[in-house]
């Protein structure tokens, strides 16, 4: 009996030390699981933090019938993919008003036209008043052509065949109403001479297909979608910019550079001489330079990755051309290493 008590306790003492032996691997075994993530943890919100705590930026764009909106889509993609923040494109009144919405702190980026940000920067035209000083560059695009867009059968075949028709100009204070005013003014009109009607682009060509008004303003880098879709069902005609006048034009307004659309076009049969401003993206002052140079990097270091036509304009070579007003630190880093 004896003996059997002392071999039933003694494996019972044995049993509990195992039991005490798994607890203490257990113990053990959850402190090293703590480590690897506390490091991780530590690791993440470093590199947040290297983007100013930044976790989502608005990549504020134009209508959804012009260039500006499936640009962004992709420049979205792209730079969601090479920097971790999440990055969408936004539908906007495009360029004076994405000046503004950069200013009050309505989003991070946006596509504008080059002499829109420098009206902006510089307080004049439609920034009378009220200057934009929180907005710096990112980088050039491609140009913007000013097409005077109509139906081939409209009888509308030069400027001053405009004179008493309905015209989409724009919305007031937009790029394209600035460019519709001046190109006006070069073929000595004015708005009184003709109906201006204040349209977007999809409401431009939609109006000139119904025959609400006769002919538009539209301001994007060609083939622009909106006058693609117009052709599909009605020829177009695009009314040319002569050579003198475009030299007129730059002469006063040297923002403005000699473009041409080619044949083909919307089914063009020639090129047609027209005019020309930049694209170029602004951001808001106050990013993180080390996020804007990596927003810049994936957006120039993958021009392979753009579909649109205009992605073959796209360049880090030209990304600093025609731009007017300050450069943002980061971007400028990522051009000054890529153009050394």
């Amino acid at each position: 009996m004896f003996k059997k008590n002392k071999l039933l306790f003694l494996t019972m003492v044995s049993a509990l030390l195992l039991v005490l032996a798994a607890c203490g691997s257990d113990e053990d075994s959850g402190k090293d699981t703590e480590k690897p993530a506390d490091s991780t943890a530590d690791t993440d919100t470093t590199a947040q933090a290297d983007f100013g705590d930044v976790k989502y930026l608005s990549i504020l764009t134009g209508g959804t019938q012009g260039t500006y909106y499936p640009l962004g889509g992709t420049f979205a993609d792209l730079i969601t993919s090479d920097t971790g923040v999440k990055t969408t494109a936004e539908v906007s009144q495009a360029s004076a008003a994405n000046m503004t919405a950069l200013q009050n702190g309505e989003g991070d980026v946006a596509f504008v036209q080059t002499d829109i940000a420098f009206y902006g920067t510089n307080g004049t035209l439609m920034f009378e008043g009220q200057t934009i000083d929180s907005v710096s560059a990112l980088g050039a695009l491609y140009p913007e052509t000013v097409q005077l867009v109509t139906l081939a059968d409209s009888g509308i075949k030069t400027f001053a065949d405009l004179k008493g028709k309905k015209v989409s100009v724009g919305a007031p204070g937009s790029g394209t109403y600035a460019n519709a005013e001046q190109l006006l003014e070069i073929h000595g009109l004015s708005m009184d001479d003709i109906k201006a009607q204040n349209l977007d682009f999809g409401e431009s060509t939609d109006g000139i297909q119904s025959g609400q008004i006769d002919a538009a303003f539209i301001t994007a880098g060609y083939p622009t979608g909106a006058v693609e879709a117009l052709n599909a069902t009605k020829g177009v005609h695009i009314v040319p910019v002569e050579a003198d006048k475009a030299a007129e034009l730059i002469a006063k307004y040297p923002y403005y550079a000699v473009d041409a659309i080619p044949s083909g076009t919307y089914g063009l049969e020639a090129e047609v001489p027209a005019v020309s401003v930049g694209a170029m993206l602004a951001v808001k002052k106050d990013l993180p330079e080390d996020l804007v140079y990596a927003m810049t990097k994936a957006i120039y270091d993958n021009t392979d990755k753009i579909g649109h036509a205009k992605g073959e304009f796209i360049k880090a070579e030209t990304g600093l051309d025609g731009i007017g007003i300050e450069v943002h630190p980061g971007a400028q880093k990522y051009f000054d290493e890529v153009n050394k």
